[in-house]
């Protein structure tokens, strides 16, 4: 990674973790495997702020 920039190293942490957030706002929506896997009242909640 000497290769590269600290610019680089920035923006590809920054494209990593926009995609993390994507990846869980979609498995939130999509009812996927971190939402069932949260409790019953999480999962509640979550539905009552999505819907």
């Amino acid at each position: 990674m000497k290769f590269m920039t600290l610019k680089y190293r920035k923006t590809i942490m920054f494209l990593i973790i926009l995609l993390f957030l994507i990846a869980g706002l979609l498995d939130l929506a999509f009812e996927g495997l971190v939402y069932q896997l949260l409790p019953t009242s999480i999962q509640s909640y979550v539905n009552r702020i999505l819907s």
